[in-house]
């Protein structure tokens, strides 16, 4: 199926990797169900592409009812979903020592279980379709374990671990399933870390390295526009200067 035939939604389209996503998807002529909680700022995307097939759906990822709400209408709309992007994300960072239990809190309702309720949105329709991509924004910090964010770094290996299950449950339906690992993008991300001075150290970092969310969205596309026989697993994109 070509590019511009799938129907994607996005999750956490609003800015950073989602709204560089959304973009170059629009560019490429696909359409478009984009979501997330700020409604402003998806109406900015939508109104940049007129031309272009996008509807867009306020949602807060944490709320099942809200994710069922922008599934039901992609399907009311196109009959069909190919291709689930999870992006939303949050990553506050602190030592365990310090017991930031509504930061955990948050991490897990956004960062697991914001996932899980796409997933379990759209599987039950790629199931039924026979066909499917589900995709899911984790992180190099889904891959290795750092000081001050032992708690971030255990949602995105819980991510990683729940997207490999539903390319071994679901294979035989042709439903992929794709984790893109970024390493430090400049997103707004930084601005979820409690600790200022944590967060515009990296927040500089994120500049010093010098990736951007239009380089993530890239590979995001990459593994979209791939043949049905191929399945991209697992894709880490780092700074080519980062040490970790």
């Amino acid at each position: 199926m070509a590019m511009k035939d799938k129907v994607t939604i996005i999750m956490g389209a609003s800015s950073g990797i989602g709204e560089a996503t959304s973009k170059l998807l629009a560019e490429k002529g696909a359409k478009l169900i984009i979501a997330a909680r700020r409604l402003n700022r998806l109406e900015a995307i939508k109104e940049a592409y007129p031309k272009v097939d996008i509807h867009i759906q306020q949602v807060d990822v944490t709320n099942n009812e809200d994710v069922k709400k922008v599934v039901d209408l992609a399907m009311d709309i196109y009959g069909r979903i190919d291709v689930l992007y999870n992006n939303a994300g949050i990553m506050p960072t602190a030592p365990i020592i310090e017991g930031r239990r509504d930061e955990w809190q948050r991490m897990l309702d956004i960062n697991i279980m914001g996932v899980l309720n796409g997933i379990a949105a759209v599987v039950p329709i790629m199931a039924k379709q026979k066909s499917g991509h589900i995709i899911a924004t984790d992180s190099v910090a889904g891959h290795v374990v750092y000081p001050e964010s032992a708690v971030y770094c255990g949602t995105k290996f819980a991510v990683r671990a729940i997207m490999e299950g539903i390319r071994q449950e679901q294979r035989e339906n042709n439903i992929k399933s794709t984790i893109i690992s970024p390493g430090a993008v400049a997103t707004e991300l930084y601005k979820t870390i409690s600790d200022k001075q944590v967060s515009e150290d990296l927040h500089q970092s994120q500049k010093e390295w010098g990736l951007v969310p239009e380089d993530i969205a890239s590979a995001v596309v990459f593994a979209i526009d791939t043949p049905e026989r191929m399945a991209i697993s697992d894709m880490i994109v780092r700074p080519t200067t980062q040490p970790v």
